[in-house]
């Protein structure tokens, strides 16, 4: 496995990760959206054999404090770690720029659906804790969790 980025240019590839997890990104909106902002934004990604198999992007509020926008294993090669690589290396390079906190937003429990159980027991996993609950931020339809972590300089 070879990790690339953070300044990624293959919005294709990765909009074909996206599309093998209908589960997750079902939203074509959304999907194309996420795809598409996997090329100007701060981007890492795992290759195999030379084809990208997952990538993660990273949102910037403010120096110190960062969002996990978008990450996605494709599904031929979930439950390889992958995902677990791709969120070590970008909390690395995090660490690296000063930055202290690093959130994610998922679907909330309220609303209950196993793929995104799985979701946040991943997170849970890796020391991502609930902060809240948005009920109608992305939709009444998709409430949101907030999870954050406070990174440690290494």
């Amino acid at each position: 496995m070879t990790t690339i980025g953070p300044n990624l240019q293959r919005e294709a590839d990765c909009e074909a990760v996206l599309r093998s997890l209908p589960q997750w990104f079902g939203i074509e909106e959304a999907l194309v959206m996420y795809a598409r902002d996997s090329g100007t934004m701060f981007t890492f990604a795992e290759e195999v054999d030379g084809q990208l198999v997952g990538f993660i992007t990273l949102l910037e509020h403010f120096p110190e404090a960062w969002e996990v926008h978008c990450i996605a294993v494709h599904a031929g090669h979930r439950n390889s770690g992958i995902g677990s690589l791709l969120l070590a290396h970008a909390e690395r390079w995090l660490v690296e720029r000063g930055s202290r906190f690093l959130q994610i937003k998922t679907i909330a429990a309220s609303r209950p659906d196993t793929n995104y159980a799985q979701t946040r027991a991943f997170y849970a996993a890796k020391g991502y804790v609930p902060l809240e609950v948005f009920p109608t931020l992305w939709s009444p339809a998709n409430p949101v969790l907030q999870l954050v972590k406070a990174l440690n300089a290494a």
